[in-house]
């Protein structure tokens, strides 16, 4: 098995991206082959959630599933969820809670820290409670895909997570948005309601707006802050 310890004495898979699913379903039964239950996706319930949670429920239907609950999420963001779980029954989703609650965390470090210190917020809120939630696991499967921005554009199918001392697995790094719409499109499948409302990418409610340019898909994430990550996926 790969291992974050034993990445450089084990081959990577071989596989190919130019498969129907550009080598997702492909990656994914390696994944669970290889890592069974041990094996955790972390997911957001954005649109590429959507594609995941489909793709894995052909492969693993009742597969682990974290949803960081970090208390400041749109109502539409529960909404979707319950909705997954209508359709996909039989899948473990687990809704991961920081140790802090918000009033908690404002006694300690003040009123509206996603906005006078948006890192320490995420580190509270979302770094902290995943590590938590993976520590069972040897790997996790991420939504990453190349296209969404300059820091994803080298992400591989299976990576060596240096955050999470875990494999991270990234089924859609090939995926262009329009291929992500026309999957949901043709599989009939719901979606967050906020995609239709200008949000492409979908956080927490005070850090999130409709995005600015449709060539950065992500430029509804802490406008005007500077900061483009919430740190999940940087070392």
């Amino acid at each position: 098995m790969i291992t974050y310890e034993q990445w450089e004495q084990h081959p990577l898979p071989d596989i190919p991206s130019t498969s129907d699913t550009k080598g997702a379903k492909e990656v994914l039964q390696w994944a669970y082959d290889h890592y069974d239950d041990r094996l955790m996706y972390a997911c957001s319930f954005g649109i590429e959630g959507i594609v995941l949670i489909d793709l894995i429920s052909t492969i693993r239907p009742n597969a682990s599933i974290v949803f960081l609950d970090t208390g400041y999420h749109f109502q539409e963001t529960y909404d979707i969820i319950d909705k997954v779980k209508k359709r996909y029954p039989s899948l473990q989703i687990h809704l991961q809670k920081p140790t802090l609650t918000i009033e908690e965390q404002a006694n300690k470090y003040g009123e509206d820290l996603w906005q006078h210190d948006p890192n320490t917020c995420c580190q509270l809120r979302k770094i902290l409670p995943l590590t938590e939630a993976l520590e069972p696991a040897s790997a996790w499967i991420s939504g990453l895909r190349r296209e969404q921005s300059e820091t994803r554009k080298h992400t591989n199918y299976v990576n060596q997570d240096h955050k999470f001392k875990k494999i991270k697995i990234c089924p859609l790094i090939h995926w262009t948005w329009k291929e992500v719409w026309r999957y949901v499109t043709k599989h009939q499948l719901d979606y967050h309601a906020l995609h239709d409302q200008g949000y492409p990418s979908i956080g927490c409610q005070p850090c999130t707006k409709p995005a600015i340019s449709i060539e950065d898909l992500r430029s509804g994430r802490w406008s005007g802050s500077g900061k483009t990550e919430c740190g999940l996926h940087s070392d």
